[in-house]
């Protein structure tokens, strides 16, 4: 039978695959394979959303107090959140040149300041901010290929929004709309693998898919603060 410090651990364990995980995606990032590097980070983004629920469960702070979840988790979201798409769209093309150069300066800049904010969670375990998933932004701009314009806006509208009191969604420990946040994390999830698998077919069903899903995701708390509760 598990004892609870071993259960314990084996989160902390599957936490640590991120960083596996991270380092195959930047390898195929390396060899310009784009649809390898997303799918490993698919896989980074599934294990990264599902790891903070057993922890909470198996109370790993105090069955496996040795390691520090919350400390391992931010370094493996920096490398596939922020590291890993920032290369990749300035590897690609989709952003070369001096747009490029901003595009990077701006994300990991901003992002290793956000990491290290102690305010960007809220009372409903919601984000004050821009969370610096960049791997889901990346990944939509890689599916959808617009122009250089439009990328280095979006890049830097997110950047500034990282520092504003706009609350974004934690799918799963955000309580409020949760029954459809999650769902719709988990079909971004899907659509964004299938994406990836299909190689970004320019007339694949799954871009739409990653569009809708995106707009919920990234709007949702806001609106949430435009709908407040008598209660928030």
């Amino acid at each position: 039978m598990m004892t609870p410090a071993f259960r314990a651990l084996s989160v902390h364990l599957l936490t640590a695959t991120g960083a596996v995980f991270a380092m195959l995606s930047m390898l195929a990032a390396a060899n310009e394979e784009w649809d390898l590097m997303f799918l490993w980070l698919v896989v980074a983004f599934f294990v990264d959303g599902i790891d903070g629920p057993l922890a909470r469960k198996f109370n790993v702070k105090t069955n496996a107090p040795e390691f520090d979840g919350v400390l391992l988790d931010l370094i493996i979201d920096y490398l596939t959140y922020v590291f890993i798409p920032a290369f990749a769209l300035f590897k690609s093309g989709l952003m070369d040149g001096w747009s490029g150069w901003v595009m990077i300066i701006l994300i990991t800049f901003a992002s290793a300041m956000y990491f290290a904010d102690t305010r960007m969670k809220t009372k409903d375990n919601s984000f004050w901010g821009f969370p610096g998933c960049w791997n889901m932004l990346v990944l939509v701009l890689f599916a959808l290929e617009p122009g250089w314009q439009i990328c280095l806006a979006l890049v830097t509208v997110l950047a500034v929004a990282m520092f504003l009191p706009i609350k974004f969604i934690h799918p799963v420990r955000t309580e409020r709309w949760r029954l459809l946040s999650l769902p719709m994390a988990l079909a971004w999830t899907f659509f964004a693998g299938w994406a990836a698998w299909v190689d970004f077919h320019p007339e694949s069903w799954a871009h739409w898919g990653l569009v809708v899903t995106s707009v919920y995701l990234l709007g949702a708390g806001a609106a949430q603060q435009i709908l407040r509760r008598p209660d928030d």
